[in-house]
């Protein structure tokens, strides 16, 4: 018999090989139903895996991140045997769950291509599969066996992955005759997916390495439902709609150019303005907690990034480095701020009463992402960190920790960011050699920041492996308007650039100490958090975040020198407006700015221009009536004041 403990800490009695869904089923069918997989003593494990030994259970449904993530894994390989079987001798990459789906990597065979008029016929033949209940069969085999059969079947790319794996570490799993190498783990059975979705497909190197073979990337969705299905249709729909990279261009906020280069953002006057008010907001809450803003250069001697680690991280990711005429130099574009912000700490002698020394920058820096990774402004080849670092003495972490969670929390309250959890990204205990630093430091590094996020009671969770190469972090995941999760907001304790850099202090009996740092972006990146803003408003920005708050509206060119009169009344107390002169009729005009989702409409003509006044439309229909120049000022200011100051 076996001991099994249950998450309420409950412990039951049960026969040696009984497996996850034995034990649900001995507890209540409808829980059985339901269970997709479970962990057991902190391993993934398959629903239908005998358990041989006393340990820790914890059953998954649909409704948990790790249930959903084993049914997309699951509809993943039942894709697969779905193209196999329409597409004879195709060889398979990788297939992945994904957040809100799966994908997996293919070569065709010869002369055959995916399109989406085949869509319907693939998502037919995985149905057709699925209704056959086929089980999920584990099977833990040698490395020789595994190369055997996919070498046989002629699939090159299986037998890489094969070829750099550990013998006695290697299991396969089967459904319906089809065979693939994975750790798991997956469902019972196919018959538990009654509803899929082929979305789209793409081009992707396998690896991510250009210099590899272009393979066909074929995207999926899956659900217990089709009720589910429906449901996430419509929302992509809306996804759509929200599209940040669409809205920019229409909005007139960014663009690309081929000849600037890919991942290269050019951000319009519009998008500037939005920018800028963003920085300005943030670097006035930075004043009030004791920041002392820095520019450091976009480029720096390779010797600096070796020093601080991120040339061995990052090289490969980076832009080659930059040769002068003199043959001894060497430069980067920087991938990172840190390393600079060292330097200008280690320009003085730097005493305890000194500490906090808090360094922020809103720092541009350069990763040379791979041209199928870029997307939109959430994946860029250079981008603008709001960056901080805090340089403190040991006893200063949690407090400072602290004030930079309350830094983050008032920017999501006053951006309306209401959903989101706190991330607690850890180092990987079984590769430590991915991480510099000592157990010592890490484990004091994790501590100070699980106490502070305790402390400000977040709703956390905690992701072994996610951590910086250099320290452990606090990563805020902010879900949308539409559920998908960003991750915006991070702060991470680091024991070791201090470290690296030599970095001092003299304490107060005189002998010297090694500083900790803390780094923190709330905003991540401003390009990624303007992609999530636009798609979280659908372009329907704050009254004081948006780069338009009025629009003036001459019914004829008569009243256009009025119009820009009273633009540049507006504009002197920096109100944004700007005076739509086209000739055309009104109605035409509101409903232009209407699409604009420009927050005020100010329409002038003859009693307006005869009385000293405008005539207010809120966007939305709404007529506010007329007002003087200077009661519109007041009425803006107003607004303004109680999207800032929510709490007065």
């Amino acid at each position: 018999m076996i001991n099994i403990t249950f998450p309420d800490n409950s412990v039951k009695e049960y026969e040696d090989g009984s497996s996850p869904l034995d034990i649900a089923k001995s507890l209540s069918n409808s829980l059985a139903k339901e269970v997709l997989s479970a962990t057991f003593n902190g391993k993934p494990w398959d629903a239908t895996r005998p358990i041989t030994e006393d340990g820790t259970l914890v059953f998954h449904k649909w409704e948990d991140e790790e249930g959903k993530h084993t049914f997309r894994h699951s509809a993943a390989h039942l894709m697969a045997e779905a193209l196999e079987k329409l597409y004879p001798g195709t060889k398979f990459g990788i297939g992945p769950a994904l957040e809100n789906g799966f994908y997996y990597d293919v070569e065709l065979p010869e002369g055959k291509v995916i399109t989406d008029e085949d869509f319907p016929a693939i998502e037919k033949k995985m149905l057709e599969i699925a209704r056959g209940n086929h089980p999920y069969e584990r099977k833990e085999v040698s490395k020789a066996e595994a190369l055997e059969y996919f070498n046989a079947k002629g699939d090159d790319y299986k037998a890489e992955l094969i070829s750099e794996l550990e013998d006695g570490t290697i299991t396969e799993y089967c459904q319906d005759g089809y065979t693939d190498l994975c750790r798991g783990p997956h469902i019972p059975n196919t018959g538990l997916i009654k509803a899929v979705k082929i979305t789209s497909i793409a081009g992707a190197y396998w690896r991510g390495n250009e210099n590899n073979k272009m393979l066909t990337r074929v995207y999926g969705v899956a659900f217990p439902k089709q009720k589910m299905l429906d449901e996430y249709l419509v929302l992509l729909e809306e996804a759509k709609k929200r599209d940040h990279r669409k809205i920019g261009k229409d909005m007139e906020l960014f663009a690309f150019s081929g000849k600037v280069g890919q991942g290269l953002p050019l951000w319009l006057p519009k998008g500037t303005v939005l920018r800028e008010t963003l920085t300005r907001f943030l670097a006035k809450i930075q004043k009030k907690y004791g920041y002392l803003q820095v520019i450091t250069p976009h480029i720096g001697q390779k010797e600096l990034y070796v020093t601080s680690g991120h040339y061995a991280k990052y090289g490969k990711d980076s832009f080659q480095p930059i040769h002068t005429p003199n043959e001894s130099e060497e430069f980067l574009l920087k991938p990172m701020n840190c390393p600079h912000h060292c330097e200008i700490y280690r320009l003085k002698p730097r005493s305890y009463k000194d500490l906090p020394l808090r360094f922020a920058e809103f720092g541009t820096v350069y990763r040379y992402e791979q041209s199928g990774e870029l997307h939109g402004l959430t994946r860029v080849r250079s981008f603008t960190q709001d960056d901080a670092h805090l340089f403190v003495r040991p006893d200063q972490i949690k407090e400072e920790f602290c004030k930079v969670i309350d830094i983050i929390l008032y920017i999501f309250k006053i951006l309306n960011f209401k959903e989101y959890t706190a991330q607690v990204s850890l180092r990987d205990p079984d590769h430590k050699e991915k991480y510099i630093g000592t157990d010592e430091h890490w484990d004091m590094a994790e501590k100070a920041i699980i106490e502070a996020a305790n402390e400000k009671g977040l709703p956390t969770i905690v992701e072994t492996g996610e951590a910086a190469f250099y320290g452990p972090k606090l990563d805020f995941m902010v879900k949308d308007a539409l559920g998908r999760k960003w991750q915006l907001g991070t702060i991470q304790v680091d024991y070791n650039l201090p470290e690296r850099f030599g970095l001092e202090y003299t304490g107060a009996d005189d002998k010297k100490y090694r500083p900790v740092m803390i780094h923190r972006a709330p905003f991540g990146s401003i390009e990624r958090f303007v992609a999530v803003l636009i798609e979280n408003t659908a372009g329907k920005f704050p009254l004081w975040l948006t780069p338009v708050q009025g629009q003036i509206l001459p019914i004829s060119e008569k009243f256009n020198e009025y119009a820009y009169k009273v633009a540049e009344l507006l504009n002197e107390d920096d109100i944004r407006v700007e005076v739509d002169d086209r000739n055309e009729k009104i109605g035409r005009k509101i409903r232009d700015n209407e699409t604009k989702h420009v927050p005020f409409m100010l329409i002038v003509g003859e009693k307006e221009v005869n009385e000293g006044k405008v005539s207010v439309r809120k966007q939305g229909k709404e007529d506010l009536g007329a007002m003087t120049i200077d009661e519109f000022k007041k009425f803006i200011q107003g607004e303004i004041n109680k999207e800032l100051h929510p709490e007065e």
